[in-house]
């Protein structure tokens, strides 16, 4: 199960619903912080999560809406006896502006940190990937999508048919090897069969660009930011931003399974019905994330 809870769904100017962007994947061991707003380890608290279950950082860019709750996050950690190495990624930049922010503040306490700058496919293991994608907003900036790999799993009935055992020879057959069994050789393509990825992608802070929906391509799960309603494109165009008529587009192009609205702007503090209703003109299966949300994929 793969778990993520919004911890911040405002733009540039946080509201008194809407904290600065900060949205926390969870998933087995792992602790996926994407972006930290200003106030992020406030929302961790308030959504009752602990703060030191973060294992890596994704940063999409370095405006301070979307970066002013490091400082306070990596001081937390180093009081709350944070034992792990804490990874940050980033667009290119993310290495200087963090030697900086290091050298800004006078912490207290230690706590291992790397800060890599990516563009790709930058972290893999055995069960899911991390991969990123440059985006346009100005200053550097990245799009990520986190991917669970889909597990091979033996066919039942195939096995039944075959009147192979259950027993240890299966083991080599979950990992993709075929089998002797009394002598006979079986292949595990006929034996198996291999679910399908779950993918959750996050768009956050771009213009609307040629990359973005083949990188979202068939999201279980995509994250995306919607500034504003189609009737401010210009707005959006300028200031690099999409509006809930692109991102909802970009989801039914992208054949993805569903489009979680954020990064809305603050002038719809009093009605956001509009970004919403926008939105499942085109793409049915929209939803417009509030603080502390929380969207799971199986």
């Amino acid at each position: 199960m793969i778990d993520i809870t919004m911890l911040g769904t405002s733009d540039q100017i946080p509201t008194a619903k809407r904290n600065h962007t900060a949205i926390f994947l969870k998933y087995k061991g792992e602790g996926i912080l994407v972006d930290c707003g200003e106030g992020t380890q406030r929302q961790f608290r308030k959504a009752r999560l602990n703060p030191c279950k973060v294992t890596k950082i994704l940063i999409t860019h370095w405006h301070g809406d979307h970066v002013l709750g490091l400082p306070g996050l990596l001081q937390t950690l180093s009081f709350s006896g944070y034992n792990k190495t804490l990874e940050i990624y980033g667009p290119k930049g993310t290495k200087f502006f963090m030697k900086k922010l290091l050298e800004t503040f006078v912490f207290k306490g230690k706590h291992s940190i790397k800060v890599f700058e990516v563009d790709g496919k930058f972290f893999e293991t055995n069960d899911f990937y991390l991969e990123s994608k440059k985006m346009t907003h100005g200053a550097a900036c990245n799009a990520y999508h986190f991917v669970k790999k889909g597990l091979i799993r033996i066919d039942k009935k195939k096995l039944k048919k075959s009147k192979i055992p259950i027993g240890k020879h299966l083991l080599k057959l979950k990992q993709g090897k075929n089998i002797t069994y009394k002598g006979k050789k079986y292949f595990a393509k006929n034996l198996t069969f291999t679910d399908a990825d779950k993918k959750v992608s996050f768009i956050l802070d771009t213009g609307l660009n040629k990359s973005i929906i083949p990188f979202v391509k068939n999201s279980d799960l995509l994250i995306c930011e919607a500034s504003f309603e189609e009737a401010f494109k210009d707005r959006a165009k300028l200031h690099e931003h999409l509006t809930s008529k692109q991102a909802a587009e970009i989801a039914k192009k992208s054949n993805s399974k569903k489009l979680v609205l954020t990064h809305l702007s603050s002038r719809y503090e009093k009605d956001q019905a509009v970004i919403l209703k926008e939105a499942r003109k085109i793409f049915k299966n929209s939803v417009l994330a509030k603080d502390f949300d929380v969207f799971s994929v199986k």
